[in-house]
């Protein structure tokens, strides 16, 4: 084993720690500022919250489903999720059926307000990122749309959502 090979251990747990810390750190402050600019987007809706945005969104995309589903989708635990669902419900955008595969269970889905309301969020949230991304050559741009989708992929399996209950997250 040369020398080279000796060290490379070392060598590459110091850089992984640097671009863990660095990655980290980036994700943090994009968070931070999605965050407050989907908020400042849906005040000046002056409809539904962030975290409600999420749970129409997730229903809209993946079709109805039971609130355990929901709450695995958002990475909540099932009472969060079932606060989120009563806000919709009461504004009109979501709705509980009967679960015609399992009569213990109900459905939630989206009702064609909440739809409309969902497409309009959605169409703002897009323009302000084809504004983001207006300055990047269209090869980084399909780059980094790549990049966060397998960030987000890795990142979900690592979390174990199963049975409603809050995330846990696998530290292997």
């Amino acid at each position: 084993m040369s020398d080279q090979n000796a060290t490379a251990p070392h060598v590459l747990t110091a850089a992984l720690d640097e671009d863990g810390q660095s990655l980290r750190d980036s994700l943090t402050e994009l968070t931070r500022v999605l965050q407050f600019r989907d908020r400042d987007c849906l005040c000046a809706w002056d409809i539904i919250s962030v975290t409600q945005c999420h749970a129409l969104d997730a229903l809209v995309v993946k079709g109805p489903m039971t609130l355990n589903d929901l709450s695995a989708t958002l990475y909540v635990d099932k009472s969060t999720a079932s606060r989120v669902v009563d806000g919709l419900q009461r504004k009109g955008y979501v709705q509980r059926n009967r679960n015609p595969l399992d009569g213990r269970s109900v459905l939630l889905g989206v009702t064609p307000a909440g739809e409309e309301l969902c497409r309009d969020i959605r169409e703002d949230l897009l323009e302000d990122c084809k504004r983001l991304l207006a300055d990047f050559e269209p090869e980084v741009r399909a780059a980094v749309a790549k990049l966060i989708q397998r960030l987000a992929q890795a990142a979900a399996c690592r979390v174990e959502t199963a049975g409603g209950t809050c995330c846990r997250i696998d530290r292997r």
